[in-house]
C-alpha cells in the first residue's frame, strides 16, 4: 500500500497488517513453522507514523451512523489530529472501530473462527494489495468480536481479519476519493484471502478467546424467576400485608371459625344464611333466587334485606350451619383485607407514597366507628368502592397529583373498574346505593369539565373511542346490575308498603355532632373513656362515629403540609364537611338542605334508615388528606437522609415515618366479642317443611334461618329489616299453640310441622302447654332431643 497525498508522486510503500497476515499465511502453507508475531501493536504504530488511525482523522471520518465521509487525507492529518489531542485508535491501545463510532457488527464466535461469517455490505475487499477506495468501515465485519476476544494476545492482534479491515480503512492510498463500501473479512469456512490465494486458517487457534455461549435457563428456572418477581411485587406485598393485618386485627375470628361469630349471633346468623341460600339456589334452581325458604309463604322474601348476593360463589362451597358459620367468618376477614387493599390502591393511584397509602388503607378499614358495625357484614364489605375508583382512575390516566395524562389510558382497567363496581353494588344497597349515585355524579362532572376544557382551549382533549366504548359498556353493565337488584326490592315495597321508611324513622337513627368524637364500646383505646358520652346518645350503635383522633390530626396536617395541590386539599376538606352533614341526617338543620331532599327525590334512598353509615365516605376522604401529609413527610425525610454526611441517622428517620401508620393501627384495636353460635336442634335435621319453630321473634328467627341451611326446608320464621304482617299474625295466633284455633290457622298456611324448643319456653305461654295432650286435635307429638315436634 502507499501513503501520501494523492497525485503528489511522493507515495512510499508502508507495510500493513494485511501484508503481514498474507506473509504469515504463505509461510504456513510452505511448511515453515509459524510463530506469533512478536512485534507489538504499539511498535507497529510507531513504525508507521504517517498512517492515520481509523476513525479519527484518516482517509475518512466515521459518521455517527457508521458511514465514512469521503474526502482527501494526507499523512499530516494524523499528526494534526494528534496535536489537537485526538485519540488515535491504534491496536496498541486495544481500540476497535466500534469504540470510535464505526459500526462493525459483532458476530457470534462459533467454532473459534478467526473471522466473522457474515459478508460486509458493498464490494469485496481489494485483492493483491489493491488500494481500498476510501477506508470505509466494514459494516458487517465479524472481526470486531474476535478482535475484542483477542485483546491481550499479540498473535490475535497480528492475525485477526479485523485489523485488516482497520488497515484498509486507515489507508491513505485511496486516489479516487470514493468510499469503500465494505470488505469481506472471511468466508464461513474461516479462510483468509490475500494475494489472490485462499489459505486455510486453523480455527482451533482462537477457540480459547471465543466468549462462551450463555446457558439457556431451564423452564423450572424461568418459572422460579417469574414467581419470585411476582412475590416481591408491590401489589403482591400489599395484598399479603392487608390479609395478614386483617387476621390480626379481627382476632379471634379465625380461632374457632365454625362455632363463633363476631359481635353477636343475630345479624351475623342472618347474613350467614344469605350467603348459603344464594350459593345453594343458584346451583339448584336459579329461578327461585328471590323466593327464599324463609318467611313462608311470602314472595320475594330474599329481598327483605340486603342480600350479599356478590358472595354467592362462596356460598356454593359446603353445606349446613357449621359450614355457613365458617364461610361467614372467612368472608368477614377477607372483607377487611379487601377494604385495606382497595383504599391503598386508590391512594397510590392518586399519587400518594407507599406509607401514606398504607395509612389511608388502615384508617379506612379499622376506623373506631366501624367497630360498632362488626355484626353487619354488608357494611364492612366496602372494599369494592375504593378499588373500583382506583381502577377507573388508572384506566382514564388520571391522578390527583399529576392530573390527566392521556398516554396512561388503558381501557382494560376501565372494564375492570366497572366490573368491581357492579360487584360492590350486588352486595347490597345500604352501601351500594350512595356509591352508585356518586359514580353517576362523577361521570357527569367529568364530562362537563372535559367539554369545558375543549371549548376553552379550542383543542380536542385526547380521549379515544376505545375508552369511550369501555365507559359506555361498563356503565351499562353497572346500571343493569343495579336494575336487576332493584326490581325485587320494588316488588317488596309494592307488596308491603309499610316497609318503606319515613322521615320519623330517619330521625331516630340520625346522630348528633357529638357522635363524631365518640367511640363505640368495642374500641380498645377509647371505649371505656367514652362510656358517658355514649350514654347520652339515643341509639349509640349507629351514632358513635369517631373515625379516629389520629386520623383527624393527620388530615388537619394534610391541609397545611401535603403533596396534594391546595385546591385539591380544599376540595377534600369540602367533601369531608359535606359528607358529615349528610351523615347527621335530620340533625343538621332538620336535614332540609341535606338529607331530606335526597330522601324525597332520589329513587331508593328512602330505604336507607341509618344516615350515620355515610361516615364511610368521610373516613375515606380524611384518609386521603392524611395520605398526602404522610407522603410529603416521607419525601422530605428521603431528601434529608440523602443530603446528610454521614447518613447514620437515615434509618432512624425512615423508621420515624412509620409512626403515623402505627398510631392509626393501634387506634383501630378492638374488644369485639365472639359469642358461640347456638347449636342446631336435632329436631331441625329431620323435620319436614313447611315448618314453624317456636318461640318466634326477630332475634330467635335469625338462628332458625341459619339452622335451615341444613337442607333448606321451607320455614315460616324469618328476620329482616321489617316484619311482614302475616308473620306478625302467625306469632300472635301461635301464642296459644297447641289449640284448635292455632292448628287450623297453621294448616291453612300450609304448615305441616311445628318445633317447640324447650330451652326457650321459660317465661312464655308454652312453658305450661308444652306437655299438654294433643290427641283430640288430630295431631301427633314427639320428643326429639331438647325439642318437641308436632306433626299437623
Amino acid at each position: 500500500m502507499t501513503s501520501g497525498q494523492p497525485g503528489t508522486g511522493n507515495a512510499r510503500p508502508i507495510p500493513t497488517v494485511a501484508d503481514a497476515q498474507s506473509r504469515t499465511a504463505t509461510t504456513a502453507a510452505a511448511g515453515a513453522p509459524t510463530q506469533p508475531a512478536r512485534t507489538s501493536d504499539k511498535t507497529l504504530a510507531e513504525a508507521t507514523p504517517d498512517q492515520p488511525a481509523p476513525g479519527d482523522g484518516g482517509t475518512a471520518g466515521a459518521a455517527p451512523n457508521g458511514d465514512a465521509e469521503a474526502g482527501p487525507a494526507t499523512s499530516g492529518s494524523a499528526r494534526d489530529a494528534a496535536r489537537h489531542g485526538d485519540k488515535q485508535d491504534t491496536p496498541a491501545e486495544h481500540s476497535t472501530t466500534a469504540k470510535q463510532g464505526t459500526t462493525a457488527k459483532q458476530d457470534d464466535a462459533e467454532g473459534g473462527t478467526a473471522a466473522g461469517d457474515r459478508t460486509a455490505k458493498g464490494t469485496d475487499a481489494p485483492k493483491d494489495d489493491a488500494p481500498a477506495k476510501n477506508g470505509s468501515a466494514a459494516k458487517n465485519s465479524g472481526a470486531a468480536k474476535n478482535g475484542e476476544a483477542a485483546k491481550d494476545s499479540s498473535a490475535a492482534k497480528n492475525s485477526s481479519a479485523a485489523k485488516n479491515s482497520e488497515a484498509a480503512k486507515g489507508s491513505d492510498a485511496a486516489k479516487d476519493g470514493e468510499a469503500a463500501k465494505g470488505a469481506k473479512a472471511g468466508d464461513a469456512a474461516g479462510t483468509d484471502k490475500a494475494d489472490g490465494e485462499v489459505k486455510p486458517v486453523g480455527p482451533e487457534r482462537w477457540e480459547a478467546f471465543a466468549s462462551a455461549p450463555e446457558p439457556r435457563p431451564s423452564i423450572v428456572t424461568r418459572v422460579g424467576r417469574a414467581v419470585g418477581r411476582f412475590l416481591i411485587h408491590e401489589w403482591t406485598l400489599a395484598a399479603l400485608g392487608a390479609l395478614a393485618l386483617a387476621v390480626l386485627m379481627t382476632w379471634p375470628t379465625l380461632r374457632y371459625p365454625r362455632y363463633t361469630l363476631p359481635q353477636d349471633y343475630w345479624d351475623p346468623s342472618l347474613q350467614a344464611w344469605q350467603m348459603a341460600w344464594s350459593g345453594h339456589i343458584l346451583l339448584a334452581d336459579p329461578a327461585r333466587l328471590w323466593q327464599s325458604n324463609t318467611f313462608f309463604p311470602e314472595l320475594w322474601s330474599f329481598a327483605f334485606s340486603d342480600t350479599l348476593l356478590g358472595y354467592a360463589p362462596a356460598g356454593m362451597l359446603g353445606s349446613g350451619p357449621e359450614d355457613a358459620v365458617l364461610r361467614y367468618n372467612i368472608m368477614f376477614v377477607l372483607a377487611h383485607a379487601l377494604a385495606t387493599f382497595g383504599a391503598y390502591a386508590l391512594a397510590r393511584q392518586l399519587g400518594a407514597g407507599r406509607i401514606g397509602a398504607a395509612v389511608a388503607g388502615v384508617s379506612y378499614t379499622y376506623a373506631p366507628w366501624l367497630l360498632a358495625q362488626a355484626g353487619h357484614l354488608h357494611v364492612l364489605s366496602n372494599g369494592g368502592i375504593p378499588l373500583a375508583l382506583a381502577m377507573l382512575a388508572r384506566g382514564h390516566g388520571w391522578s390527583l397529583r399529576h392530573g390527566y395524562r392521556p398516554e396512561r389510558r388503558h381501557d382494560g382497567w376501565v372494564y375492570a373498574g366497572w366490573l368491581v363496581a357492579a360487584w360492590q353494588l350486588s352486595l347490597g344497597f345500604g352501601i351500594g346505593l350512595p356509591f352508585a349515585y356518586f359514580l353517576a355524579g362523577a361521570v357527569l362532572v367529568a364530562a362537563v369539565f372535559f367539554y369545558a376544557r375543549r371549548l376553552r382551549t379550542g383543542q380536542a382533549v385526547p380521549f379515544g373511542r376505545r375508552l369511550f366504548a369501555a365507559d359506555v359498556l361498563g356503565g351499562v353493565l353497572f346500571a343493569g346490575v343495579g336494575l336487576l337488584m332493584a326490581v325485587p326490592f320494588f316488588k317488596v315495597t309494592e307488596l308491603h308498603p309499610y316497609a318503606e321508611r319515613t322521615i320519623g324513622d330517619i330521625s331516630l337513627f340520625s346522630p348528633p355532632a357529638t357522635g363524631f368524637v365518640t367511640a363505640p364500646a368495642e374500641s380498645r383505646i377509647w371505649g371505656g373513656l367514652h362510656e358517658g358520652a355514649r350514654a347520652a346518645l339515643p341509639w349509640h350503635p349507629e351514632m358513635t362515629l369517631l373515625p379516629g383522633f389520629v386520623l383527624y390530626a393527620l388530615a388537619a396536617g394534610g391541609l397545611i403540609f401535603s403533596v396534594w395541590r391546595l385546591r385539591h386539599r380544599l376540595l377534600l376538606l369540602a367533601g369531608v364537611l359535606v359528607t358529615m352533614a349528610f351523615a347527621m341526617g335530620t340533625r343538621f338543620f332538620d336535614g332540609t338542605f341535606t338529607y331530606v331532599p335526597l330522601f324525597e327525590h332520589l329513587p331508593g334512598w328512602s330505604g336507607l334508615r341509618t344516615p350515620g353509615r355515610l361516615m364511610l365516605w368521610t373516613t375515606l376522604l380524611l384518609g386521603l388528606l392524611a395520605a398526602g401529609a404522610v407522603t410529603a413527610l416521607t419525601d422530605r425525610v428521603r431528601e434529608l437522609t440523602a443530603q446528610r454526611i454521614p447518613s447514620w441517622p437515615g434509618p432512624w428517620l425512615r423508621m420515624a415515618t412509620l409512626l403515623p401508620l402505627l398510631l392509626v393501627t393501634v387506634e383501630g384495636l378492638n374488644t369485639t366479642p365472639h359469642p358461640v353460635v347456638p347449636t342446631q336442634p336435632a329436631a331441625m335435621r329431620s323435620a319436614q317443611g313447611p315448618l314453624l319453630v317456636l318461640p318466634s321473634n326477630q332475634s330467635l328467627d335469625q338462628h332458625v334461618m341459619l339452622w335451615s341451611t341444613d337442607g333448606f326446608p321451607d320455614v315460616v320464621n324469618g328476620g329482616s329489616g321489617f316484619t311482614p304482617r302475616q308473620l306478625d299474625d302467625v306469632r300472635r295466633v301461635s301464642q296459644s299453640f297447641p289449640d284448635r284455633t292455632s292448628v287450623d290457622y297453621l294448616r291453612t298456611l300450609g304448615v305441616r310441622t311445628v318445633v317447640l324448643l324447650r330451652g326457650q319456653v321459660v317465661g312464655t305461654p308454652w312453658e305450661i302447654s308444652i306437655d299438654a295432650p294433643v290427641e283430640s286435635l288430630g295431631i301427633s307429638r314427639q320428643d326429639v332431643g331438647d325439642a318437641v315436634v308436632y306433626r299437623l
